[in-house]
């Protein structure tokens, strides 16, 4: 979930041991080893500025090797955060503070938990062949993350535990094709479904979608909305309580008392940030037994922490469809000039354009002006107030490529598909939220086409700071599966609520999004009684030459990307083949490493086996090798004093100082150090002396 380090000058970072700082640069630093057989060595760094201190002298900065990035993560948590002092105390108060809340939350987490865990749900069965006959009737290719994620639902179906799936997947990348599927897999096993969505065009939408793909076989798929006239909910109701309808999609009015299934087996909850918590608490008292598959593009922080926490099983759909391309986005102030030309050019292409309007007292006056700026274009008007045949009529004309521009208010953002609808022009863009922005933009590029998205403002009036950077997030998150980071900035901007209620949690903006996650993870994994990672910092200086030079990567932004993959790749906990995996995604991008990023990679392993021993320092201090802390048992002290006779142990036994091995100097007369590679290798036979690997019993 975490954002990847994508850090400018003056961006917020925390650091586990040091708190909040200030990015500055990321330099090249020189390290000597000091004493008579010094050797130098360039590495990378990134430097961080700390808080200045009372009396106006500047803050300390702090040199972050590129191996440590674990210890970093981007600050998200709110605006303008206080600098810590290094040093100083603030920051484990901070930490004292969060970590104190978080125990609090973790109890009631895994009681919510426990309480999932043991209730009994329905065991679907296995796939039917119907269900393998309208899988093979997709008529598009499916995303080898749409194929996972199908799996994994199935799975969780298949279990006896309740399901509590959330996927998230950005607009347009194919959520509605694994509902299909799931919803058809619990009608197979004679269960009813139900589908919550946020609003009545969306039940539409999605009405024609699901009758389409159940088509040819005996489902019975019935909406619940306030299109339908009382003489066919009443019908749809009864068709629920008999089981004659096999599943329902709705809005909120499913969660209504009236609405009594026969036999409800599985929820799907589309576009789940939409709804309140009030909305969750209901569905969570409607039954306790039922499967949940939650979908999302931008999901909400609470939603993000259930998820990271492991309450709630995540699915991440990240791969676009095939020959879909990123939406051009624009921000600018509002011209009737630009505008014109954007419209004009839809309809050259006979494309269609929606334009984005969200007041409805003058919405029917834009209009008006858009008809006397682009005289040859149909436009039609689209507003919630409106009559609901009215509303589905304009719709469906629109669909129909009958109008060629529909003004509309937001109750367009969600869900609805019309691939021919190429450009969107969202008027007064400063007055929506992120994830709605996100949301809209979604709403165009769903076909082959190149689409446009004009995000605009008025010139005349103050864009407030928050609104700015709305705006300058929009614009540069334009990538296709942006959703999760445009969903982190709109944390950073609006700040977290509480998981479990509706108050703010001000101790995530005192520590930070990433780092409040893991303490909540910890805490869970403490209650279930679980093992967890200390995570200390580990020093490892090594005089290698172990960096990523530019002519190997020239972008500063993707080699903090490499460099922070490594870093990850080399914890304790990271699985087994992670650095392989990086090494062939590094090979496969940018050609066969370099020596230094040969020296790079060797680092990354020997910084895992120490992690793995729970070491704190492997440096090189003089000529020699100082390991700490050194808790050795007898056996390993007396095969050491065998294999390196001048080791010897200080500081009452916790730190193990070993003399390093040297060659004749290549000219004149003295001693040199081992070259890197074999420097590696003696420090990998000593790694292998005194923490010897467990041998695996097959």
């Amino acid at each position: 979930v975490v954002d990847p380090l994508q850090l400018k000058q003056g961006d917020f970072v925390v650091h586990n041991t040091h708190g909040i700082g200030r990015f500055v640069e990321m330099t090249k630093r020189e390290v000597s080893t000091g004493g008579r057989n010094a050797t130098k060595s360039v590495r990378d760094y990134l430097v961080l500025e700390y808080a200045p201190s009372k009396r106006g002298y500047p803050g300390d900065k702090l040199y972050v090797p590129t191996d440590q990035l674990d210890l970093l993560s981007k600050y998200v948590g709110g605006e303008g955060p206080t600098l810590s002092k290094m040093g100083g105390s603030d920051w484990s108060q901070a930490k004292g503070k969060a970590r104190k809340a978080v125990r609090d939350i973790a109890v009631e987490l895994v009681k919510l938990y426990s309480a999932r865990m043991s209730a009994k749900g329905h065991a679907f069965g296995p796939d039917t062949p119907w269900q393998r006959e309208l899988e093979e009737a997709f008529p598009f290719a499916e995303t080898l993350d749409q194929l996972q994620t199908i799996d994994e639902i199935k799975a969780d179906m298949e279990r006896p535990i309740p399901m509590d799936r959330l996927l998230s997947g950005d607009v347009g990348f194919g959520k509605t094709e694994v509902a299909v599927r799931a919803a058809f897999k619990a009608i197979q096993d004679g269960k009813q479904v139900a589908m919550l969505v946020p609003t009545t065009l969306l039940v539409k939408q999605h009405l024609e979608t699901f009758t389409e793909r159940f088509a040819g076989f005996p489902v019975k798929v019935r909406p619940l909305s306030r299109f339908q006239s009382d003489k066919e909910a009443r019908l749809t109701l009864d068709g629920l309580l008999d089981g004659t309808v096999d599943m329902v999609i709705g809005t909120h009015r499913i969660l209504t008392d009236q609405v009594m299934f026969k036999d409800l087996g599985l929820m799907i909850i589309d576009e789940e940030q939409r709804f309140g918590v009030e909305h969750k608490d209901t569905l969570k008292k409607m039954k306790t037994n039922v499967d949940i598959l939650a979908m999302s593009a931008t999901p909400i922080p609470r939603t993000l922490e259930m998820a990271v926490t492991g309450i709630r099983e995540m699915s991440t759909l990240a791969t676009p469809p095939e020959d879909r391309h990123p939406i051009l986005s624009f921000v600018g102030p509002r011209s009737d000039k630009q505008m014109a030309a954007a419209i004009r050019r839809e309809i050259l292409r006979e494309g269609q354009v929606f334009f984005v309007h969200n007041r409805v007292q003058s919405i029917q006056r834009v209009a008006a002006q858009l008809a006397e700026l682009v005289p040859e274009a149909r436009i039609a008007v689209a507003h919630g107030q409106m009559g609901e045949h009215a509303l589905e009529q304009v719709v469906d004309d629109f669909w129909e490529r009958k109008f060629d521009v529909l003004v509309s208010t937001t109750i367009i953002e969600t869900g609805l598909d019309i691939s021919n609808a190429n450009t969107i022009i969202i008027d007064r863009a400063d007055k929506y939220g992120l994830s709605q922005l996100h949301q809209l933009r979604g709403r165009v590029g769903r076909g082959r086409e190149r689409a446009y998205a004009y995000f605009l403002y008025d010139e005349m009036k103050p864009l407030s700071e928050t609104a700015a950077d709305r705006l300058q997030t929009i614009a540069v998150n334009n990538d296709l599966g942006s959703g999760m980071q445009v969903a982190l900035k709109d944390l950073e901007l609006r700040g977290a609520g509480n998981l479990l209620g509706g108050e703010q949690a001000g101790h995530i903006a005192g520590v930070g999004f990433d780092l409040y996650l893991r303490m909540i993870g910890e805490a869970v994994a403490t209650f279930r009684g679980e093992d967890v990672e200390s995570g200390q910092e580990l020093r490892l200086e090594l005089p290698l030459d172990a960096r990523i030079p530019e002519y190997y990567i020239d972008s500063e932004r993707l080699r903090l990307e490499a460099y922070q993959k490594l870093s990850a790749a080399s914890t304790a906990t990271a699985k087994d083949d992670a650095i392989d995996l990086v090494i062939d995604e590094l090979t496969d991008r940018y050609g066969t490493p370099p020596d230094e990023v040969t020296g790079l990679i060797a680092v990354a392993r020997l910084r895992r086996r120490a992690a793995k021993a729970g070491l704190a320092d492997v440096v090189v201090m003089g000529s020699n090798l100082r390991i700490a802390p050194a808790r050795l048992e007898e056996s390993i002290k007396v095969r050491l004093q065998r294999l390196y006779p001048k080791a010897k142990l200080v500081s009452g036994g916790e730190a193990l100082v070993v003399p390093m091995p040297t060659i004749p100097a290549a000219v004149g007369v003295g001693l040199e150090p081992l070259p890197d590679a074999e420097l590696l290798e003696w420090v990998n036979q000593l790694f292998t002396a005194i923490f010897p690997e467990p041998v695996k019993v097959e």
